[in-house]
């Protein structure tokens, strides 16, 4: 009895360990079985998109003359008001109360809003369950986690001969729109 893996998970670990040419051949073979298959698209994409990058850090190295002539020098007098020692704060040793403002209940303002202080947070459940549904937002976030690949459109199938992606029938307003493949349509070459 033989264990086969999924092609899809096979691919993201290619991917994952840099074997990017395997990874791009596996997901050729299922965008050939089904064209419409959105998860091997960007996996695909992104695979490509990796072989062709070029790291620009090792590029810009810095030589010994531009270390050493650094026009960049440290302060030797502290800016004013983050000195330890002020002169001007009260016998208490604490700022002012014109430096924390308060609130109206004699709380200083902190900028943090601590547990159980704020009435009617909108993360509660009862809240998420009154909040009306709109089309984007008619499923739980769990349930859309799936491989989405019913989303595909015609824009999506390849010609074997051509390139792999035609950008101009690709929509990119429309993918733009989706977070799962806006960030693999800004990385096309």
């Amino acid at each position: 009895m033989e264990v086969t893996m999924d092609p899809l998970f096979l691919a993201w670990s290619y991917f994952r360990r840099r074997k990017l040419q395997q990874c791009s051949e596996i997901c050729t073979k299922i965008l050939h079985d089904n064209p419409y298959d959105q998860a091997a698209w960007s996996l695909k994409t992104c695979s490509l998109t990796e072989m062709v990058y070029i790291d620009e850090i090792e590029v810009d190295q810095e030589g010994i003359a531009e270390m050493m002539l650094d026009e960049n020098s440290i302060a030797q007098v502290a800016r004013p008001g983050t000195s330890l020692r002020l002169p001007g704060t009260s016998q208490g040793g604490g700022p002012t109360p014109a430096v924390r403002p308060m609130t109206q209940s004699g709380r200083p303002i902190t900028g943090f809003v601590r547990p159980s202080t704020q009435s009617g947070r909108p993360g509660t459940m009862e809240q998420a369950i009154k909040t009306p549904r709109t089309a984007s937002t008619a499923r739980p976030v769990t349930s859309s986690s799936g491989r989405f690949v019913r989303l595909g459109t015609a824009s999506m199938l390849t010609n074997p001969d051509g390139p792999f992606i035609n950008l101009s029938r690709l929509n990119l307003a429309k993918y733009s729109q989706k977070p799962n493949l806006s960030k693999v349509r800004k990385n096309i070459p």
